[in-house]
This record gives structure tokens, sequence and C-alpha cells, in this order.
């Protein structure tokens, strides 16, 4: 089972992690998109602002879906206006989904870290800098966000989601007893070949994948530490999450019952 918290902490990570992060590191953030042209000017000043003030190497790769909304277009201005070396547009033609997405961006991510997130506002990027400082302190393999630790939180839901949401967390911890309070949840930082190999081995599709990737990273003993985080409703666009979206998360919990 993957060790939690406090697990392999070398001496070189108590010193000054950020700054070690900035000299030796790079970090490639991943966004995949789909119908998020007002979301994407925002979310991306905000990476760059959070990455630039503490000094973190970094390249924004945006993987859009094929939006119909123009999400593409916004796309191309904002890497003109911070420069392809920051900003990497690699599209697609179509929605083939979230497992891909990262395949895709992948390939093109020269950073050894890799930081996926949701491009809808629901995660700000003032926590990745947190992110690291974890990892640097316990040298984990995986820094997850959890709404359900310490001062996490969700704002913006109403008491439906939150109890799907809380619901579908409970059930899980039962059934798959992951070690993670959080397995929903898509705001994580990855090593790069950690996020490859557990890629490789995920069969879900939709919401049920960022599940198995920590069942996963459990079956593989990977290390995973935890950073509360507050996630905040979208503020543009509509909720992907639908009936569909619960049924197939079900289904796909029952899989990963039966085969972990």
């Amino acid at each position: 089972m993957a060790s939690m918290e406090g697990s392999r902490t070398p001496a070189r990570s108590r010193r000054d992690p950020e700054r070690r992060a900035s000299r030796q590191d790079k970090y490639s953030v991943l966004l995949p998109t789909y119908n998020e042209r007002e979301n994407l000017p925002v979310i991306v000043w905000l990476l760059v602002k959070s990455f630039s003030e503490s000094g973190i190497n970094y390249e924004i790769i945006i993987i859009d879906d094929g939006s119909p909304d123009g999400t593409r277009d916004v796309a191309e201005q904002l890497e003109k206006i911070y420069g392809s070396d920051k900003i990497l547009l690699r599209p697609r033609e179509k929605k083939l989904g979230l497992g891909t997405a990262y395949i895709h961006g992948m390939k093109h991510a020269t950073g050894n870290y890799i930081v996926i997130m949701d491009a809808d506002l629901s995660h700000h990027p003032k926590f990745i800098p947190e992110f690291i400082r974890k990892q640097k302190e316990g040298n984990f393999d995986i820094v997850s966000g959890t709404r359900y630790k310490g001062n996490g939180g969700v704002y913006g839901w109403d008491l439906k989601r939150k109890l799907i949401s809380r619901g579908a967390n409970f059930i899980t911890q039962i059934l798959l007893r992951p070690g993670a309070s959080d397995l929903t949840g898509s705001f994580r930082l990855y090593r790069k070949e950690v996020l490859q190999k557990l890629i490789e081995k995920c069969v879900s599709k939709g919401y049920i994948f960022q599940m198995e990737m920590i069942v996963r990273a459990r079956q593989l003993n990977y290390t995973v530490g935890e950073v509360p985080i507050s996630f905040v409703d979208r503020v543009y666009g509509e909720s992907k999450l639908g009936g569909n979206e619960i049924v197939s998360f079900l289904k796909g919990l029952l899989t990963l019952f039966a085969t972990t």
C-alpha cells in the first residue's frame, strides 16, 4: 500500500523547496479544455502570475478538444501574448477523453513534473506552490489537492451536488480503502514518469478516471501527499456532470472494487 504522509524525507528537500524547484525542476501544466472561452484567459493569467511570483520554471499546455465556442482562437491569442515557450496550444479535432488528453499533452511536455487541473477556475493556481513544497518535503510521487481534509472545502455548489460528491467519496473510501481523502478531485501534481505509468495502467474513462489513478498508485506503491484546497464552482459555462456521468461513475466504481 502506498505510504501517505512523512515517508522518505531526504535532507535536501527541507531546504527552500521553491528555490530548488525553480533552479532544477520544470512544471508542465496540462489544461484540457472544452468550451472554456471565458475562463481560459483568466486561469492562464493566474497561472502565469503564481509561477512568476514564486520563481518557478513552467509551461502551460492547452489541449483543446474541438470546442465549438472558439476556445482554440482564444488559446492562440494567449500563445502570442505570453510566448510559445510558456503557452503551448496542442489541439485535437474532437473530444477523445481525459486520459488521452493527458497522454497527448505529455508528448509535448518538457517538464519533469506535471500539474493537472481544471480550466474552469474551480482550481486556483495559488495552491500550486503549496503542492511543490509538499512534494519536496516528503519526496512524494504524487501530491493531490483535497476538499475533505484540514481547511479544504467546496464553495458554490448546491446541497444536491455536495451530497453526490460526499456520497461518492464515502462509498469509494469504504469499498476501495485508497488511503487518500479526496479521490474524485482532479487537481494534482505528479512526477512525469509516475503519471505516464499510471495512465498506462488505467482503463477507466470519465469521472472514474481520477479515482482509478489514486487506486493504481496505491497498487504500485507510489507515495501520495495531500494539500487542502478550496474548490469553487465554475463562474462561466455549464457543469459537465450529468446523470450519465453518475451512472458511469457507479459502474466504474464497482469494476474497480472487483478488480483491485
